[in-house]
């Protein structure tokens, strides 16, 4: 079963541990002998969902939206990242090179399509940018894709 990931990245300390926890319990839910995280491994809910599924012995495969992808996420996460990708069964690519809110977008819809589920990490609000978390959400429910949001109750971004 591939279960794709989207969701708000530079959440605080707060919201990362109970987000965090919501995917964990959402992992749980799963047989891990078949389960398959689609994830973009930007920094935030990607990662976390992506080592949930690993740490329970699922797969990963990542989809790479632009050739460029890497350069344009946080230094700080490249080490998390290359860890992640050299992990992943298959590496599903765009084939664009400049990681703007196109490619994020053109990612997202590789990410959804793959899917049989996507979990979304969304406050409910529209997107901020083209791309962004709303969006990939009603991409999802365009196509027919199921969609679980994941959210804390009383959180912010």
């Amino acid at each position: 079963m591939h279960i794709g990931i989207t969701g708000h990245r530079g959440l605080s300390q707060q919201v990362e541990q109970q987000v965090r926890r919501l995917l964990d319990e959402a992992v749980a839910g799963y047989d891990p002998t078949v389960l398959v995280a689609v994830s973009c491994i930007a920094d935030g809910p990607d990662v976390w969902f992506a080592e949930a599924v690993l740490a329970r012995g699922g797969h990963l495969e990542v989809v790479l939206p632009a050739a460029g992808y890497r350069d344009s996420l946080p230094d700080w996460h490249h080490p998390v990242y290359d860890r992640l990708l050299g992990r992943a069964a298959r590496v599903h690519e765009t084939g664009l090179s400049v990681p703007d809110s196109t490619a994020h977008m053109a990612g997202s819809e590789v990410l959804v399509d793959l899917a049989d589920e996507l979990l979304a990490v969304w406050d409910g609000q529209p997107a901020r940018g083209y791309g962004g978390t709303a969006d990939v959400v009603a991409h999802a429910e365009r196509t027919g894709t199921p969609v679980r949001v994941l959210w804390p109750e009383g959180a912010r971004r």
